[in-house]
């Protein structure tokens, strides 16, 4: 009966993400063919953020595909050879992409790879972008950005990495939960679900609206209420993915930890952002809560975030310890 139930969630679980990654891969499809027929994308063609969300789904099917063969070779450590391979397919499919796509911009065949286009559309929507014939005319995009560089993609590699970890964290831990039986984990499992879910949603749209920058640095309050809430919400997602495997453990691994590791991951994602920005960071006002403070780039208001997810993370799992305590009493 265990084999049968696990087949049965194998089977959905592979079912699913191909429906999820049906926009992605369709995507993907769409951009080789061009690129085979054409040898470039046309601009008005070119399917938005190819990058990184096709080379994300096709690590996440794989990885879901390897499960019963990682779970049987693996055991415990299935998770780890699961995620280490869809991580490798990641990577190499990203690079490809990166370096062999060619984006036509103008109508004068002014062409660039793709990871330079993805590069713009991190400031600003795609459609706000009028022309782009080099990457030294003087918009507001490269004022920001000054001269091109290729570490602004540790946005890109650092989201997608949490993406594919918390998804195959939570495919991987409640398919050995249908094996085995154990679930102590389940908890945390479902909370990692609905922080990598609600975590990719805010990721969609800010493909589709850049979270409604303009391409200068001082943002709308709706944009900064957005990128507060992504930044808090990406430290988050990591922390409860550290926090899953420490259930019931003494405070410094249940809580603590994941705890800095969402801050940290936070962190990084404004160490991120200052890279893209050349330096400098997004200011979501004038006031002395939001400038940045003598001798380093972040904001009072930018290290409250930081530390805010960390509280947030210490939190849940405070209530999910307290729980598990509880539920182990009766």
């Amino acid at each position: 009966m265990t084999n049968k139930r696990f087949n049965l969630y194998y089977l959905l679980s592979c079912l699913g993400v191909m429906l999820v990654s049906y926009y992605p891969l369709s995507m993907g499809i769409r951009v080789i063919v061009d690129m085979i027929k054409d040898g470039t994308v046309l601009k008005e063609n070119y399917p938005k953020y190819i990058i990184p969300y096709t080379p994300i789904s096709v690590a996440i099917i794989i990885g879901v595909i390897l499960m019963p063969l990682c779970i049987k070779l693996f055991k415990q450590f299935a998770f780890l050879a699961g995620s280490a391979v869809s991580l490798g397919v990641f990577i190499v499919t990203e690079l490809l992409l990166e370096n062999k796509v060619v984006i036509t911009t103008v109508e004068t065949i002014e062409k660039v790879v793709l990871e330079d286009w993805q590069m713009y559309m991190c400031y600003i929507p795609p459609e706000s972008i009028k022309e782009i014939t080099t990457y030294k005319t003087q918009t507001a995009v490269d004022i920001l950005i000054g001269e091109y560089n290729p570490a602004f993609k540790l946005h890109f590699y650092i989201i997608s990495i949490i993406l594919i970890l918390s998804i195959l964290n939570s495919i991987y831990g409640i398919g050995r939960i249908v094996k085995t039986g154990d679930k102590k984990r389940l908890v945390p499992l479902i909370v990692q679900a609905v922080c990598f879910v609600t975590f990719l949603a805010l990721c969609i749209l800010a493909c589709f609206t850049a979270f409604w920058r303009d391409g200068s640095l001082q943002v709308s309050a709706i944009s900064a209420i957005l990128m507060t809430v992504f930044f808090v919400l990406f430290g988050v997602t990591g922390g409860v993915f550290v926090g899953s495997y420490f259930i019931g453990k003494r405070k410094l691994f249940s809580t603590i930890i994941p705890s800095l590791v969402a801050s940290i991951m936070t962190f990084l994602m404004y160490i991120g952002e200052m890279i893209l920005l050349n330096g400098n960071l997004y200011s979501f006002g004038n006031s002395f809560i939001f400038k940045s403070i003598n001798g380093i780039v972040l904001s009072a208001f930018d290290l409250i975030t930081v530390v805010l997810s960390g509280v947030m993370t210490a939190y849940i799992f405070k209530l999910l310890n307290h729980k598990r305590v509880k539920s182990d009493n009766y």
